[in-house]
C-alpha cells in the first residue's frame, strides 16, 4: 500500500520538475554531464545525497551545496529552498 502511494507522488514530483524546466526553456545536467530538460527525479535526488547539514551551538551550516545544486533548487518550491537554508 505504501509503494502504491509513493509511485504517484514520485510521478507528480517528476512531472512538476519537468514542467518547470520546459516553461523556462531550461536544462540541468544528466548523469553524463549533458543538458537535459527531462531529468528523472531519481537522478535529482541522487545529486543531493552528498549534502550535509552541521548544527553547532544553534548555528546551521550546509556543506557541499554547489552552484549546480542551487540551480536545480530554483525549480522547486520555497519550502525546499528553505530546507537548504537558501530562503
Amino acid at each position: 500500500m505504501v509503494m502504491g502511494l509513493c509511485l504517484p507522488v514520485y510521478s507528480l514530483g517528476q512531472g512538476a520538475l519537468r514542467q518547470c524546466l520546459k516553461r523556462g526553456s531550461q536544462t540541468i545536467q544528466n548523469q553524463l554531464g549533458k543538458p537535459t530538460a527531462i531529468p528523472t527525479l531519481r537522478w535529482v535526488f541522487q545529486c543531493f545525497m552528498s549534502i550535509h547539514l552541521l548544527t553547532f551551538a544553534s548555528l546551521k551550516q550546509i556543506f557541499k551545496l554547489s552552484e549546480e545544486r542551487c540551480w536545480i533548487l530554483q525549480f522547486f518550491g520555497a519550502p525546499c529552498r528553505k530546507y537548504y537554508l537558501l530562503c
